[in-house]
């Protein structure tokens, strides 16, 4: 394999790495935008007095989903694979925790029941 070859080769392996760190960023924000909207559900479907508890739930949820969106930019822009990778760990672990107030938000809603 020619030196060329072995560079082209090279630069494909990291545009595909580059590429599903951007997928993956894109779809951990698409999952934190998701469990946010779930979260403002079920938190104007909770009755007081466990309402507030499930608005800070959902709040958090939606800010969760803002830092998500931002790192799936960020990760988009990365100008190296390890600024992608650690952009789109970024967005990965704000969609977990986007889920996790989204069934905060459902428990404070379900406490009513």
């Amino acid at each position: 394999m020619s030196i060329n070859k072995a560079l082209l080769a090279l630069a494909m392996g990291f545009a595909l790495a580059a590429c599903s760190n951007q997928n993956s960023a894109q779809d951990a924000a698409a999952d934190a935008a998701d469990a946010a909207a779930e979260a403002q559900a079920q938190a104007d479907a909770a009755a007081a007095p466990f309402a507030d508890a499930a608005q800070e739930s959902a709040d958090t949820a939606a800010v969760a989903a803002d830092v998500a969106a931002n790192a799936a930019s960020d990760a988009t822009a990365a100008a190296t694979n390890d600024a992608a990778d650690a952009a789109a760990d970024v967005a990965e672990t704000a969609a977990d925790v986007a889920e996790d107030a989204a069934d905060n938000a459902e428990q404070a809603a379900d406490e009513q029941h």
